[in-house]
């Protein structure tokens, strides 16, 4: 049959892409991609009585599928020298923005002041290899895309709290974001994961572009997120404060975020790629909610709970 699957934002070069549906033959295909054009590519598939090999990482793939089943598609943007790379699940997109590697100082820096707690010392240097993580917390309209249904826990989703497409995803637990995480690695079939507590920081901070600002993005709290005193005690939708030096949005408000580690005191030692404490009964989360007050919004605080803890100002960031 037909398949009008259209790839957006391909970076330019040249791709091989292979086109197979089990019980053909696999159609082989190299196409270049230039700068603001587009290109088409057809073909047509010869049935056999086995079917064709699994699918080579290395290769882009598009399968024949009904008209009226679900499609997943995955696209890597170009944009001058941006890496970042977009994803779209059954109609739905998000951006994963590039984080270069480097060294920073993790823990309650100067600019943190007296409102620094105990559990963000001591400070000491990390270094991290380059990741990506996503430009946004993970919307209500993904997570349905790709678990099929809104989190039934006290409610889920309300008009009390935020709903909508746009509206961060919360009343999460550590293990439900597991779940999901599951799911959109065999519909992309990507590697996401949630990001490690160092990475987490790393990004709030703006990477190697960071200014040094006590928030994400701002020494005013008030311009890159929504917390105590502008939230009108509910969430809102992504995107609409300023995002950080990296082009991260939300970092310091709407919803706290869950990281993959186990929570656990800091050590002054330096330390490479670090994930944490290698056991524990509590999950760290990381980020200002709409409920929470400046002091509580700075981008070295802490927070953790146990990994099936769910409340109304809890969500999540992907990492890959």
């Amino acid at each position: 049959g037909a398949t009008p699957n259209i790839f957006r934002n391909v970076s330019v070069g040249s791709h091989k892409v292979e086109i197979r549906k089990d019980g053909y033959t696999t159609l082989t295909r190299t196409v270049t991609i230039e700068e603001n054009k587009q290109t088409e590519l057809t073909g047509s598939l010869t049935a056999v009585s086995t079917p064709t090999p699994a699918n080579n990482n290395n290769t882009a793939v598009s399968t024949p599928t009904p008209a009226n089943s679900n499609t997943v598609t995955a696209s890597q943007t170009s944009n001058g020298t941006s890496q970042n790379k977009t994803f779209e699940v059954k109609g739905v997109s998000f951006t994963m923005v590039y984080v270069e590697g480097g060294t920073f100082t993790m823990g309650a820096t100067s600019e943190q002041g007296s409102e620094a707690d105990n559990d963000e010392m001591p400070t000491h240097s990390v270094t991290l290899s380059s990741y990506y993580i996503g430009e946004t917390e993970v919307t209500q309209a993904l997570w349905e895309a790709v678990m099929g249904n809104a989190p039934s826990y006290s409610g889920g989703w309300t008009s009390e709290y935020g709903i909508g497409n746009n509206y961060p995803a919360y009343r999460v637990s550590w293990e439900d974001c597991q779940t999901f995480i599951s799911k959109l690695n065999s519909l992309t079939g990507q590697q996401f994961k949630l990001p490690t507590e160092a990475q987490w920081e790393y990004a709030v901070r703006g990477g190697n572009k960071s200014r040094g600002y006590k928030y994400s993005g701002s020494n005013t709290l008030g311009d890159v997120a929504w917390y105590a005193d502008n939230s009108g005690r509910s969430t809102h939708p992504v995107k609409t404060k300023s995002p950080n030096e990296l082009g991260l949005y939300d970092m310091s408000g709407n919803v706290e975020e869950w990281c993959q580690d186990w929570y656990g005191k800091y050590k002054k030692d330096a330390v490479t790629n670090p994930t944490g404490a290698s056991s524990g009964s509590c999950r760290v989360f990381r980020g200002g909610s709409w409920n929470f007050k400046a002091r509580d919004c700075r981008v070295s605080g802490r927070d953790y709970n146990t990994p099936s803890f769910r409340y109304n100002y809890l969500g999540l960031r992907l990492a890959l």
